[in-house]
């Protein structure tokens, strides 16, 4: 059982870095609409801080994720600075992305703790301090993989206490879980679903609840309507979508699709289209 396999397939992260070197002083990071920032920082100290959190001193080489936008500040010795590399994530979906959604505000994670990823961020550390041919391409998709090591790291450690990924660290409620990501248009039942995870129906009704913060169906229904509208952006069909999400026909999707998002696919997508034309 792969419990990230459907959701990264499905609704994909891209890096991009914008930074690799010293900082000195006082930088400001601002919010980027649409972009979350994964930072690495090699050599501090730096002090880390933003609304709504008190100051993070960091000594050891660090990790810093948000995945949403919020505006940060690094703190550095003006003369002796702190070594970063810094890139823009930016989530499939936007908010509509369950990992974007499901992820804290700021996570931070000593580079230590992140099991196997010492020789990626080797190679990455090496690739963005000096200027190689393709570097740009490279480092981008090693910030990828080292997303990827944090994903485990947060799922395996079971920091996140509440939503998906308390329920992804939870070995009953992940095989539902991941089986509803895998296989969104089997037609799920309550019974169906607490068989997968080998738990009796009304223990694992409770279970999935109390963790994962939503009714087994009402996650359900919030998934498939999110590969909707992930499947709209690319301008697919509508009947095909409904096929493929597990509605058995476009009234039927239409109706879900508005009771989540508050408008009917056409003008949800027409929305879009003219806010990305803006844009």
């Amino acid at each position: 059982m792969d419990r990230l396999d459907a959701l990264l397939q499905r609704f994909s992260v891209s890096a991009r870095m914008f930074h690799s070197g010293a900082l000195c002083g006082i930088t400001e990071i601002p919010a980027e609409p649409g972009l979350g920032q994964l930072h690495l920082i090699r050599r501090g100290p730096i002090g880390v801080s933003h609304a709504g959190a008190p100051a993070v001193h960091l000594e050891a080489p660090s990790l810093l994720l948000y995945p949403r936008p919020l505006a940060h500040r690094f703190d550095t010795d003006p003369g002796v600075g702190a070594d970063m590399a810094c890139a823009h994530l930016r989530f499939a979906a936007g908010g509509a992305n369950p990992l974007a959604d499901a992820l804290p505000g700021f996570v931070c994670l000593p580079l230590a703790e992140l099991d196997g990823c010492a020789g990626v961020l080797e190679v990455l550390f090496d690739e963005a301090f000096r200027p190689r041919c393709g570097r740009q391409a490279l480092v981008d998709r090693l910030f990828e993989a080292v997303l990827v090591f944090v994903l485990r790291r947060l799922m395996d450690e079971g920091r996140i206490e509440h939503g998906l990924f308390a329920g992804l660290a939870q070995p009953q409620l992940a095989r539902a879980l991941t089986a509803m990501h895998e296989r969104p248009a089997q037609a799920w039942t309550l019974e169906s679903l607490a068989a997968e995870a080998g738990m009796s129906r009304s223990v694992f009704a409770a279970s999935f609840r109390d963790t994962v913060g939503a009714t087994p169906g009402d996650y359900l229904a919030r998934w498939r309507v999110g590969l909707a509208q992930e499947a709209l952006r690319r301008g697919r069909p509508l009947k095909l979508i409904a096929d493929e999400v597990g509605y058995g026909s476009e009234a039927a999707l239409s109706r879900a699709f508005k009771a989540w998002v508050g408008h009917s696919p056409r003008d949800w997508r027409r929305t879009v289209d003219a806010s990305e034309a803006k844009a």
